[in-house]
């Protein structure tokens, strides 16, 4: 198969290497990232890390501080990005009441809760070694 020809048994396009690979993948982020953008979680989580993480580097933390708030951040995203990606799942496979369905959702929304409870640690250890101790 050459590389623009797709599978002929699933629809799916054949596999890419090389730049081409790249540039499929980067598709396929900005896809997932227009897709998290119509999620108001996502969103606030945008709108909260476009003031902690400026602020993180504007603050007179040392740099590994900063960098280690802002991964954080990063880390309370991708966390939603995945409970969104199980909240897909779970919706396209059981669209009726299930309990396991709803024990996923669950479980994808405690993750969400332990990031930002992490986040919040975080903030509070900076802001207490900085100013506090």
């Amino acid at each position: 198969m050459n590389k623009h020809s797709t599978n002929p048994a699933s629809g799916k396009p054949a596999p890419a290497t090389g730049l081409a690979h790249l540039l499929r993948a980067t598709r396929y982020t900005w896809r997932g990232l227009k897709a998290a953008c119509g999620e108001s979680a996502f969103r606030q989580e945008l709108a909260g890390g476009s003031i902690l993480v400026p602020l993180a580097w504007l603050l007179p933390f040392p740099a590994l501080t900063s960098a280690l708030l802002t991964v954080c951040w990063l880390g309370l995203l991708a966390t939603e990005l995945l409970n969104t990606a199980i909240e897909a799942i779970v919706d396209l496979v059981s669209p009726g009441y299930h309990e396991l369905a709803g024990r996923a959702k669950d479980l994808g929304s405690a993750a969400v809760a332990c990031a930002i409870t992490a986040n919040a640690i975080a903030w509070l250890t900076a802001l207490a070694v900085q100013w506090v101790v």
